[in-house]
């Protein structure tokens, strides 16, 4: 999948936050996916020096699961493999 699906914190956006789109963008996620609960903040960095807080959208385990196999369509296939 490779996307992590963030959320301002209210009151923010792309323009309060000076954020013009060409900037790359390091998200500070623990380490270990395990560690990921739904609707957890992150801090958000760029490399221009900007830094914020952002809620994390996934929102169940389920779509935790489907980010840690790399997307829903691995995650299927690994389960029918797995299926005897």
């Amino acid at each position: 999948m490779g996307i992590i699906p963030l959320c301002f914190k209210a009151g923010e956006d792309a323009d309060t936050l000076g954020l013009t789109g060409h900037e790359r963008y390091n998200i500070d996620l623990p380490s270990n996916i395990n560690e990921i609960r739904p609707g957890q903040d992150v801090t958000v960095s760029t490399d221009t020096g900007k830094s914020f807080t952002c809620t994390v959208r996934f929102d169940t385990e389920v779509e935790l699961a489907y980010f840690n196999h790399g997307g829903i369509l691995p995650y299927v296939i690994r389960q029918l493999t797995t299926q005897k």
